[in-house]
């Protein structure tokens, strides 16, 4: 009979998955999908070795169960068979009389308890004369179903190699239906899920962990049972059959089998090397005895935590009593009775390998996860695939994706990172400057009121003052105090006016204009001390733009002149223009003693002044802020007032549209 791979091992619990491409990792053919960050187990690549259950520490990987199916069976009313693995004893360590396991057995409601270790018995009486009768011929195991998977899968040009004999289960299943009768019902207990899809001779399969579900949920323990033996058959030297080299044990036993004649192999990297090098011819004509975990003891269906030592001894101190209270002639008479049964089985054949992606499709995958070249290669296996190569090709057959790579997924939430901070920065400065136009809207409405309440009474005053002062003689003490009154009416006028400027909500009245003539004129506009250098420069090779000229020139030339008295023991003025096809900076940098860094925040506040007493409005500043940003444009300001850092000066950028 050959296998028949008929139902899904192994399912994923999205909620639970948790990206860390473990299972992709320890999974030795690669039957695992990435679909938006979770693994998901590929029925049709799977093998059954229950690695990815193993090793998955959120429990997102989980294998089938075969708990509710057994429950109902055992409720059918059928005569049913447990048949136990003869790796019990390394799980049930806290059980010291195997009586009392196959009492528990019984309570659940099975008919007969028997031992698959006399399978064990028969199956390597079985390996014993293919081995004497192969000559030179070689062969591979075929007792792991998890092994014949991979080769039917991944290595079907072996499949002939295969040793044709059934596992052990299977030998006692065939075994019993023919001592308790064809309609007997058997259910294998052991190790290994991979057991669940190996053949439909078997009605249903449980793990050691769903047994011992099974007897806590009927509350079974030792104490509750009496000590009862196994249904015959009984086995022999097959008990020692999961542990390791058991096989090899089970089969020689005259020790007729040269020991350099077998290969052993066990657990995923040394298996799949062993094969590799048997396909490749170098020991063709060994016997491959492999198990795809680290022996039936440490089966994935076995409870976590295991030590194996522990356990291998669990087995060897349980095999050495059982030999000791064997009845070898009862054992040879059944031997005999069932050793002319048919224990073949074959196998076909079944490619489940992927083609090969072209090099130009893998060198695109590669570029795509920012490897250029070899040395971009870390090989350091944190996607799940040993290279960044296998990596590359796995996405490019559809079963990764370019996020898996750590390096890759770090260096794109660096940028991600520097992006996000670069767009708060732009956030923060829009804010700001939201912030600077409400209160300036707010103040604007404010000096608009003022100013014009202010108007009326500062004529009066003005008017009257010089009247009183033209009527006063000269060398009256009066006239003196009258023009002091009509000095600050006046000062008062220019204030209000400010006000009344800066309040305005003027349109800006845009004209062709030559920057660069425009920017010389505007130096020419102001005083020029003597203290104070001139230097103007020009980096634009197309001057025009669309300027409101009037307020454009005002702003200019308010910071030429703040540049002027920023510099009282001398110094130089660079003014400037820059530009590019959409944009002219105008560049207003001085030598002066610069700003304070705690002042730098309120420059374009309304009345904020670091001036004299007298000396200014505090309006002028914001009166420049507002037609900057009439005119869609953007100010910048670097200044440095600590001369321990760099020289001390200020430097006002002034970018506008070039309009049309």
């Amino acid at each position: 009979m050959g296998h028949t791979y008929h139902r899904q091992l192994v399912f994923t619990i999205k909620d639970r998955c948790r990206v860390c491409f473990t299972c992709v990792r320890e999974c030795p053919v690669k039957a695992i999908k990435i679909i938006n960050g979770q693994a998901e187990v590929l029925n049709d690549r799977c093998i059954g070795c229950g690695n990815c259950v193993r090793v998955c520490s959120q429990g997102a990987k989980v294998p089938l169960r075969s708990v509710e199916a057994v429950e109902n069976l055992l409720q059918s009313g059928s005569k049913i068979a447990a048949c136990l693995a003869p790796s019990f004893p390394a799980e049930f360590t806290e059980i010291l009389e195997p009586g009392l396991m196959v009492g528990m057995i019984r309570a659940l409601g099975f008919d007969y308890v028997s031992e698959v270790s006399f399978g064990a018995d028969l199956v390597a009486l079985q390996y014993e004369k293919m081995i004497k009768g192969s000559g030179t011929e070689g062969s591979i195991s075929s007792d792991c179903p998890a092994i014949v998977y991979f080769i039917r899968h991944y290595h079907p040009n072996l499949v002939k190699s295969l040793a044709p004999i059934v596992s052990p289960m299977l030998a006692m299943t065939r075994v019993m239906k023919k001592k308790y009768g064809e309609d007997l019902k058997v259910v294998f207990i052991g190790p290994c899920f991979a057991k669940k899809a190996e053949s439909l001779e078997v009605d249903e399969v449980l793990t050691y962990m769903e047994l011992r579900e099974m007897l806590v949920k009927r509350g079974i323990t030792p104490e509750k049972v009496i000590p009862s033996p196994f249904d015959p058959p009984h086995s022999g030297k097959g008990s020692i059959f999961p542990v390791s080299r058991g096989l090899f044990y089970t089969a020689n036993n005259q020790e007729s089998i040269p020991e350099e004649r077998v290969i052993i192999a066990e657990g995923r990297e040394h298996y799949k090397a062993a094969i590799n090098e048997f396909e490749e011819g170098s020991i063709r004509d060994k016997q491959l005895m492999l198990l795809c975990c680290d022996g039936c003891i440490m089966g994935p269906g076995t409870s976590p935590g295991g030590k194996r030592y522990l356990r291998s001894a669990a087995v060897g101190d349980y095999v050495k009593n059982k030999i000791k209270k064997i009845d070898e002639e009862s054992w040879n008479n059944d031997i005999r009775e069932f050793l002319e049964l048919d224990f073949s089985q074959s196998f076909v054949p079944e490619d489940r390998r992927l083609s090969p992606p072209s090099a130009d499709d893998v060198l695109e995958a590669l570029h795509s996860m920012g490897k250029f070249s070899p040395m971009d290669h870390l090989n350091c296996g944190a996607c799940g695939y040993d290279t960044c190569v296998d990596h590359a090709s796995a996405i490019v057959t559809g079963l990764a994706e370019s996020e898996m790579c750590l390096p890759y997924a770090i260096e794109k939430l660096h940028t991600s990172i520097s992006s996000l901070n670069l767009t708060h920065e732009k956030l923060a400065k829009a804010k700001a400057a939201l912030k600077q136009s409400e209160k300036l809207a707010h103040m604007g409405q404010l000096s608009a009121g003022i100013a014009h309440e202010l108007n009326n009474p500062l004529g009066v005053i003005t008017m009257y003052s010089n009247i009183l002062m033209d009527e006063a003689p000269d060398g009256d003490p009066v006239r003196e105090d009258l023009k002091l009154i009509v000095e600050q009416a006046d000062r008062c006028k220019k204030i209000v006016s400010g006000l009344l400027n800066f309040a305005r909500k003027n349109q800006v009245t845009l004209s062709e204009t030559d920057v660069i003539k425009f920017t010389q004129h505007s130096l020419n506009s102001i005083v020029k001390p003597d203290s104070v250098n001139f230097q103007f420069t020009s980096g634009i090779e197309n001057p025009i733009a669309y300027l409101d000229i009037d307020q454009m020139m005002q702003v200019l030339t308010n910071l030429e002149k703040n540049a002027i008295e920023a510099m009282p023991e001398g110094g130089t003025l660079k003014v400037g223009v820059e530009g590019d096809d959409s944009e002219v900076t105008f560049i207003v940098s001085d030598t002066g003693i610069g700003i304070p860094k705690e002042n730098m925040d309120k420059l374009f506040t309304p009345f904020f002044t670091t001036k004299e007493m007298g000396k200014g409005t505090g309006l002028g500043l914001a009166l420049i802020y507002g037609i900057v940003k009439m005119h869609k444009g953007k100010i910048h300001v670097d200044s440095v007032s600590d001369p321990a850092e760099a020289p001390t000066g200020t430097t006002f950028r002034i970018t506008i549209p070039r309009g049309t």
